[in-house]
């Protein structure tokens, strides 16, 4: 059963509406979010690009920008090192596209994931030396390899690392010795030492802070940086970080600009996609741009989505567009297969299990954490899949709120030959006989209660009949981009009669409702759950009730949690309630 929270925190909501000029479901919302500072919620409200933290606060990046400076004016050639997930392909853009810019000697390399693995390596470095290499520049990755980089120097040549992944650390005598690596200049502002205000800035806006002040040092316009907004914002919506501070801005500006891009690559992409003439928000970025770019790094290689992005004419880009789609609808249907069968291991046999370890030897192991976060979404526990690799196994793990997976696999560390990650996912390689041994020692270890692993659903506030309308709907728009860090609101009803009910799509597998709440009447969309409800007022009203209730032989009362949308119509608008979730 789920537990439902309803945030309430005390506060004069007329005053604060009332000093912003908002709703007062606005300011409510606003102060559950934490954001009770009046000028702190004026910025968020009204986000601006002038806004944006100064670049050179980052720690190392004056040093950075110089040797850049001076590399560019001697001609010399530099190396572009990224990552094979959307940060690392749109990092890699933004600092490829800036330095042409700057007509700087330029390539760049996104390494294989299943070859090559994540981030520089020695082979890439040594290959690098061969090619007469002066200076490599890292994005999304770096700020862990002590070793490739101390590697580089040896051989002579210059490197920046640009990152925002954690630092690195050593364990002496049961405590963390956090270590940089030997390059140039490290720019990352997770830094003991960088008093950059805002930590939360994904890869590509690290290369965006980078590009920033490199266009401000040489003399150029701030339109060149500020035309990288629109990639910026993929990254940072796609790669899951807050959507509050500098990355709301960045998102909110960047958004702007997507919609009225003229980037080849891109508008082919919309148009493969059905975006086309759309208005293109966060949630298109994070569940149909997002997945296409991802997908090549997971069935090929990244460097397709590079080359979409600098398509150079409409054609090519519609040639990688199409691409690009192909192979999202490949990974999605094996996806769907590997859950399918995720979910007949767990069922067939994880017992009291409170962290699932899942083995599949047939998955593709770049779906892996993808599989990973649809078990954990199901049964709401830490889950890890892991697959057969060249050698040994790989794997990817999700989390749940309250579950530190990187801390809890530290206490496992000795089944495993590498790992890595942050509280709410990781990633990890291991030979096949210490799969057991790693479950065992995962579940030995685990703290979590019955109570950690009751889904929580957190209301942000209940709505009264006469509260819900269109024009609230248009309101809350005041608070867009939504994500991470600043969800959809989330509100719920008692007591809303559901009169009709049609299930729709091509399994009936989600439902359509006519629903009355006290003298209004609005239309609601269930896409999970639908079983669940089936189940449930079956077993309370007896079976065939929802076959009934489908033929309009009797009506449901439901509390409902839900997100409040506008569905258009023949030109015209109608709300709908996106219900998340029921009890009768």
């Amino acid at each position: 059963m789920e537990k439902w929270l309803v945030r309430n925190v005390k506060a004069d909501y007329k005053f604060y509406s009332d000093a912003l000029k908002v709703d007062e479901v606005i300011a409510r919302l606003l102060i559950n979010r934490g954001i009770n500072d009046l000028n702190e919620a004026r910025e968020f409200l009204n986000p601006s690009v002038k806004d944006l933290n100064p670049p050179y606060l980052l720690e190392d990046l004056t040093k950075a920008v110089e040797i850049m400076r001076d590399s560019i004016e001697r001609k010399e050639k530099i190396l572009i090192v990224g990552d094979y997930d959307v940060d690392g392909v749109i990092s890699t853009y933004i600092l490829y596209r800036t330095l042409k810019t700057c007509g700087a000697n330029v390539t760049y390399h996104i390494p294989h994931r299943i070859t090559e693995g994540y981030g520089i390596n020695v082979d890439i470095i040594n290959r690098a030396k061969e090619e007469k290499v002066d200076l490599i520049i890292t994005c999304d990755n770096g700020i862990a390899a002590l070793e490739q980089i101390k590697h580089c120097k040896k051989l002579g040549m210059k490197i920046i690392v640009t990152d925002h992944h954690d630092i690195a650390f050593v364990e002496e005598n049961n405590k963390r010795r956090y270590v940089l690596p030997e390059a140039d200049a490290v720019v990352n502002p997770k830094r003991n030492d960088c008093m950059y205000p805002f930590k939360k800035l994904c890869g590509a806006g690290i290369a965006f802070k980078f590009s920033e002040f490199l266009y401000e040092t040489l003399g150029f316009s701030p339109s060149y940086s500020e035309d990288l907004l629109e990639f910026a914002a993929i990254a940072t919506v796609c790669d899951v970080v807050d959507l509050i501070g500098e990355n709301r801005i960045i998102v909110s500006k960047g958004l702007e600009k997507i919609n009225n891009s003229s980037n080849y690559g891109l508008n082919a992409l919309f148009e493969a996609t059905g975006l086309k003439g759309k208005d293109i928000g966060a949630y298109h970025l994070g569940f149909v741009i997002g997945p296409c770019i991802n997908a090549t790094g997971r069935l090929e290689t990244a460097e397709l989505s590079l080359k979409l992005l600098m398509s150079s004419s409409k054609e090519e880009g519609e040639l990688y567009a199409k691409k690009l789609f192909e192979l999202n609808k490949e990974r999605q249907d094996m996806t769907s297969h590997g859950v399918e069968r995720a979910i007949e291991i767990v069922e067939e046999g994880s017992g009291d299990d409170k962290v699932l370890v899942i083995y599949i030897d047939d998955i593709h192991e770049s779906i892996a954490g993808i599989i990973a976060g649809r078990i954990k979404e199901r049964y709401n526990l830490p889950t890890f899949v892991i697959t057969k690799a060249h050698e040994g196994a790989k794997g990817s793990g999700r989390s749940i709120e309250g579950y530190n997976m990187f801390e809890e696999m530290v206490k496992c560390k000795e089944f495993m030959e590498k790992f890595g990650g942050h509280p709410m996912a990781a990633g990890l390689s291991l030979k096949n006989e210490n799969i057991d041994p790693l479950r065992r020692k995962l579940n030995n270890v685990c703290t979590l209660s019955e109570e950690d692993i009751v889904p929580k659903i957190t209301l942000d506030m209940a709505l009264k009949p006469q509260d819900i309308g269109l024009s609230l709907v248009k309101t809350l728009e005041r608070l867009e981009p939504f994500g991470k860090g600043n969800s959809k609101p989330v509100f719920g009803a008692k007591g809303v009669k559901a009169l009709r009910g049609n299930l729709m799509g091509k399994d009936k597998n989600f439902l359509k409702l006519k629903l009355s709440y006290g003298d209004a009447f609005f239309d609601g969309v269930m896409f999970n759950k639908v079983e669940n409800l089936v189940e449930e007022v079956n077993n309370k009203y007896g079976e065939g009730t929802f076959e009934r209730f489908l033929n309009g032989d009797n009506t449901l009362e439901l509390d409902l949690v839900f997100n409040l949308e506008i569905n258009e119509f023949n030109n015209r608008e109608y709300l709908q309630l996106m219900i998340k979730s029921f009890r009768i």
